[in-house]
């Protein structure tokens, strides 16, 4: 088969795959139908692939390259099977925080070796453009979304892991070095973007200085971006980082002219775009002040509980189980503090125990719960919560006022009242649950300790609130062992 009927049988399978991608996407829109979603955006994957692979063989490439193609899909797919055989749904986001790393910086990686073998965009000590602008300008593009991209979603992934502090960290005159950091990639990104056009004529070492110069600003940009965000604004970061990425993948396919980089880049892109204007939306914040950083921040400046505020009540297992025992309608309320205790099996043990008493069992699920967009969504499916019982926020929040108890397990900032009541806090004008508006209230939690926004929440001193103290999953065993005792 000749070089041109290779290229086109190439052509037409990066086609398919992208179709593949597209359908896929579109099946991920529910939960019953995402693993096939997923199964057939892999499969699309794979056809991608394996096309060019045979267009490289086509190519005749010598054995050195093959040993590099073939060690990258042994170690990057051994490792991707062991991450998702091992991986718990608690270190999930930090996962994705990691792929949007290594997304990024692959992208990136690629445009800069682009460079080097066009030894500099060509442009050449003596000035005769090698490029048109458009192809320099997708090299530049690729090399700082991508960069940025990387050390932010490293740090992002560091916060979540717990080995960074996840309040955010204020670096002194901070802005003032980010804004020069701005200042100086985009000046030195426009003088490459002129020598790949040929308007300006450099040394092709020089280009590689700036080139260098852009690179390094793009990376400490992504770490100054995103080291002052904290608190709730996590799960909006992540989603923003990850459109960032598949910007980055969709610049690397303008670079390398593959139509199958572009789509995937594209709807990556254009997808999280969407998902983290949902998300600032439902946070009731602006994508420029979420940048801005300091969500947090304030830690320690609202007053910590007094006397005079009101008192917690604790109730035992015994009390919460008979609150639940003889309700009518329970909602229940799940947030990070189930993920870390591996607790939705416990949850859906007992919501099944009280449906079977005949009490109406609903889950309230916050659009920023847990540390990730649908992460809630995710850890119950893995339970076998039946979906029409998740509830979203706009549409659960009616309901409290006809509920007679509302289980919150683990959740703290999405149920706080301040975010309704308290011009002061940081967390004011969120859109929350409305579970303070529920007849009855228990919360289970393993301390007073606060939320992620690192502020205290008034719906424990509420006189309808009674506290239970304990680890999610001990706590709801010993609450359905002691259901089934009554």
């Amino acid at each position: 088969m000749n070089a041109t009927n290779v290229g086109y049988l190439v052509h037409l399978a990066f086609i398919v795959g992208a179709a593949l991608f597209v359908v896929g996407l579109h099946l991920m829109n529910s939960p019953a139908t995402a693993r096939t979603g997923n199964r057939v955006s892999a499969t699309g994957m794979i056809i991608a692939v394996a096309a060019e692979i045979a267009f490289v063989a086509e190519g005749q490439v010598g054995i050195g390259n093959w040993l590099i193609i073939a060690g990258g899909l042994l170690v990057g797919g051994g490792l991707g099977l062991r991450m998702a055989r091992t991986v718990a749904m608690t270190q999930m986001p930090q996962l994705v925080s990691l792929f949007n790393a290594v997304g990024g910086g692959a992208a990136a990686l690629l445009a800069i070796s682009d460079f080097i073998a066009l030894d500099g965009l060509r442009v050449l000590a003596g000035g005769a453009p090698g490029l048109d602008g458009w192809r320099s300008l997708f090299i530049l593009a690729d090399v700082i979304v991508g960069s940025v991209t990387f050390t932010g979603s490293l740090i992002a992934s560091a916060k979540l892991m717990g080995l960074i502090r996840g309040r955010p960290i204020l670096i002194p005159f901070g802005r003032i070095v980010s804004w020069f950091v701005v200042v100086c990639g985009l000046s030195v990104s426009i003088v490459l973007i002129l020598a790949g056009m040929g308007i300006v004529t450099y040394d092709v070492n020089v280009l590689y200085l700036l080139l260098a110069v852009a690179l390094t600003c793009a990376l400490v940009f992504g770490m100054l971006m995103v080291l002052p965000i904290g608190g709730a604004d996590m799960p909006v970061v992540i989603s923003l980082l990850n459109a960032f990425t598949g910007t980055a993948v969709s610049m690397a396919g303008f670079v390398v002219g593959n139509v199958m980089l572009i789509v995937a880049g594209a709807l990556v892109g254009a997808s999280g775009a969407i998902l983290t204007r949902l998300m600032a939306t439902a946070m009731n914040r602006s994508i420029g002040n979420i940048l801005v950083g300091g969500f947090g921040a304030a830690e320690g400046t609202q007053a910590a509980f007094t006397s005079e505020d009101g008192s917690v009540r604790e109730v035992s297992v015994d009390d919460a189980a008979i609150q639940l025992a003889y309700a009518s309608k329970v909602i229940i309320v799940p947030g990070y503090g189930l993920a870390v205790a591996q607790a939705q099996h416990g949850v859906r043990e007992l919501a099944d125990l009280l449906e079977a008493r005949g009490i109406e069992v609903s889950y309230a699920i916050h659009p920023v719960a847990g540390r990730m967009p649908g992460h809630m969504n995710v850890l119950l499916a893995e339970a076998n919560v039946p979906y029409p019982q998740l509830r979203e926020m706009e549409e659960i929040n009616p309901e409290f006022e006809r509920t007679d108890v509302a289980l919150v397990v683990g959740a703290n900032d999405v149920t706080n009242p301040a975010a309704r009541a308290d011009r002061s806090s940081p967390i004011f004008g969120m859109p929350i649950l409305d579970v303070d508006k529920a007849r009855s209230i228990i919360v289970m939690k393993r301390s007073m300790g606060r939320g992620y926004a690192g502020i205290d929440n008034p719906l424990y001193l509420n006189p309808k609130t009674g506290m239970y103290f304990a680890d999610a999953k001990k706590g709801l065993q010993q609450l359905v062992a002691a259901v089934k005792a009554l």
